[in-house]
């Protein structure tokens, strides 16, 4: 239980009108009037003291809160998809804030805004999950350990032929990275894709049947 000490006013509130009272009716012009005011505060305040008690307040313990339990979708593979995304984007803001260079770090931008839509995309779609495997097994992990590199490399602080040559490569390597995330968000609408050019194909000729199609449309 934890206890509160709520102190009362009442004793300053009369110390206050004793001084008040004194400065308009009592004498203040001697040095004996302010040592006698100072005794009869004092003598006032502690009696005001024994009179008007401090408050104690006493308040629960508050009740522990329970461990905010992981949030799951029921599908274990989902699960640990979002644990990984979770991971990984936590990596790239982490290197991202550490790596100075303006390109990289537009680079690392794109690439969180991708890595977050293919994890949403394939959570809707778990069938499609086979279809990032690659992605999740090299590309992104091999992202992550170029970058962290890269990041290393930069924080030795001494230009070298070995640290030079190897975060050149690694600039370079990233233009294709990135293009590489990009292809595989792209690859995981191939099959909405193909269905919508069907259901084009397919009205399309409905409406040429129909006496619909091609210029009759607008007018």
């Amino acid at each position: 239980m934890a206890k509160i000490v709520k102190k009362s006013p009442v004793p300053l509130y009369l110390t206050a009108a004793l001084w008040i009272v004194w400065a308009l009716l009592g004498p203040m012009y001697a040095l004996w009037h302010f040592l006698l005011l100072a005794g009869l505060s004092i003598a006032v305040f502690w009696a005001a003291r024994r009179l008007f008690r401090d408050r104690v307040l006493v308040l629960p313990d508050p009740e522990p809160e329970a461990p905010s339990e992981p949030v799951t979708t029921g599908n274990p593979e989902v699960d640990a998809l979002m644990a990984e995304r979770d991971r990984a984007v936590s990596e790239m803001r982490r290197l991202n804030d550490s790596i100075e260079d303006a390109k990289i770090s537009r680079q690392i931008d794109h690439m969180e805004r991708v890595t977050q839509k293919i994890f949403a995309h394939v959570a809707a779609n778990p069938k499609k999950l086979p279809q990032i495997r690659r992605f999740l097994n090299y590309y992104l992990p091999t992202t992550l350990k170029l970058l962290n590199a890269y990041d290393r490399m930069d924080d030795a602080g001494v230009a070298g032929a070995n640290i030079d040559g190897t975060m050149g490569k690694i600039e370079a390597m990233l233009d294709t990275v990135v293009l590489a995330y990009d292809k595989q968000l792209d690859a995981l609408f191939a099959d909405e894709a193909l269905d919508i050019s069907t259901d084009i194909t397919v009205m399309e000729q409905m409406l040429s049947q129909e006496g619909l199609g091609g210029t009759q449309l607008g007018r």
